[in-house]
């Protein structure tokens, strides 16, 4: 096991994460010791306009994967057009390797609750929701919690503070569909349909939730807009890149000594968290990546030194995503890594469009043969033209994102590929798994 060098430790920033280890964390107490609600009291003093000025000034961006700016996206909001607004808090972390926001609400559900008060503050809100998954009972009660000690500590309901500004907060514990994570399936789901992305044109902005005006943020997202309130847009700059300001949480797992949450700069490398992270497992070493969860393109030991910010990761081919960084060594099989996240996106499609409900299903067909020793070459033609008809013709980014570690890891490691259709490789499944396959 490697002991970080002194500059690689600091690399670590801890902002959301920097109440985590403190005794009962999650509790208001230790919270408002701890800088809680100091940011809260500030935001009310200044006016909704200038909020989301500071927070656009801040560069902050969505961490919950697009990368979107958040400033940019509040400033969409309609003001002053007579229907309630609403924030809307997704909470529904589910894609394989992800892990930050559960921890973030399980240690520091206040951090998100504080946040969600200003943000509703901000879009001129009286009503917010955060939406979160139904498995997630152990964050879900924190979180409720936590929200049941803001109202009696007068932080919620009537006359916050007494600012004259109302907000009533609702945690609401979803059913255990990936595809909720989707912003507007999301939005279908809390209204009590079935949750599937709606067509777009109208978004949210101006037709979200009840077809009013609706922001939909990350847990992430909205943890980052407390500090940002008390620190100053400048002082989130020291932190990150030009273009990805401030600190990131990196969920590292895998072939690694010490897995976990690191928050860091947005722009270290994996090099660096995998120091920072104890290194390789022994008698393993790196063969392949996911920097931001299984919906984003694999990335290989030869990108090591790849920034992890928007731009650094998008210039490599691939997308930062939820910073799930999965690390896989030469033990471990790409093919058969593709076929286990490919069964989760089709087990995961919620079936409303033809490309991704035909399409993964299929792909998953061609993966049990290959790995059963019976593929063929025109299998990987197969793949790849199916990905093609699947990228871009989906009505959400579910069917993209179960594309990338197939079109990257036949770019990368097609040879694995052909080692299991040739015969070099011995199968990994029986021919029981082909049953219905062809």
């Amino acid at each position: 096991m490697t002991t970080p060098r002194p500059e690689t430790l600091a690399k670590l920033t801890p902002v959301l994460t920097k109440r985590w280890l403190s005794p009962d964390a999650w509790r208001i107490g230790t919270y408002e010791q701890l800088d809680g609600y100091a940011a809260l009291r500030k935001a009310l003093k200044a006016h909704p306009d200038d909020l989301i000025q500071l927070i656009k000034d801040s560069g902050l961006r969505g961490r919950g994967g697009a990368g979107f700016p958040t400033g940019l996206k509040w400033g969409f909001i309609p003001q002053g057009d007579g229907k309630p607004h609403y924030l809307v808090v997704n909470a529904d972390e589910g894609e394989p390797g992800t892990c930050k926001d559960l921890p973030l609400m399980t240690h520091d559900p206040h951090a998100l609750v504080e946040g969600v008060i200003i943000a509703s503050y901000a879009i001129r809100a009286a009503r917010a929701y955060i939406y979160i998954r139904g498995e997630a009972v152990h964050a879900a009660r924190r979180l409720r919690n936590a929200v049941q000690e803001a109202y009696d500590k007068g932080y919620l309901g009537r006359n916050i503070l007494r600012s004259g500004y109302d907000l009533e907060l609702v945690v609401h514990s979803g059913a255990g569909a990936y595809i909720c994570g989707e912003e507007t399936a999301l939005l279908d789901s809390l209204e009590g349909f079935r949750g599937q992305p709606r067509l777009r044109p109208p978004f949210p902005a101006t037709h979200g939730l009840y077809a009013s005006p609706t922001v939909v943020n990350n847990v992430g997202t909205i943890a980052s807009v407390p500090p940002i309130v008390l620190g100053g847009a400048d002082w989130w700059k020291t932190m990150g890149t030009e273009k990805s300001s401030g600190p990131m949480i990196y969920s590292l797992s895998g072939r690694i000594n010490n897995p976990g949450q690191y928050e860091c700069s947005m722009g270290v490398t994996l090099r660096d968290l995998l120091e920072l992270a104890g290194g390789m497992q022994p008698g393993h070493n790196l063969k392949f990546w996911t920097p931001g969860g299984s919906s984003t393109p694999l990335l290989a030991a030869e990108h090591l030194d790849v920034p992890l910010d928007f731009e650094g990761v998008a210039a490599a081919g691939s997308i930062l995503g939820t910073t799930a960084t999965q690390i896989f060594s030469d033990q471990d099989c790409p093919v058969y890594a593709t076929y286990r996240w490919l069964e989760f996106y089709h087990h995961e499609s919620c079936g409303k469009c033809t490309p991704c409900r035909e399409g993964n299903y299929w792909m998953v067909r061609v993966y049990r043969r290959i790995l059963a020793g019976q593929g063929t070459h025109e299998d990987l033609d197969t793949l790849l033209d199916t990905c093609d008809n699947i990228l871009g013709r989906s009505f959400c980014g579910l069917g993209d994102g179960a594309t990338s570690s197939v079109t990257s890891s036949l770019k990368y490691f097609k040879q694995d590929y052909l080692d299991y259709i040739e015969g070099r490789t011995a199968p990994k499944l029986s021919e029981k798994t082909l049953v219905g396959a062809h």
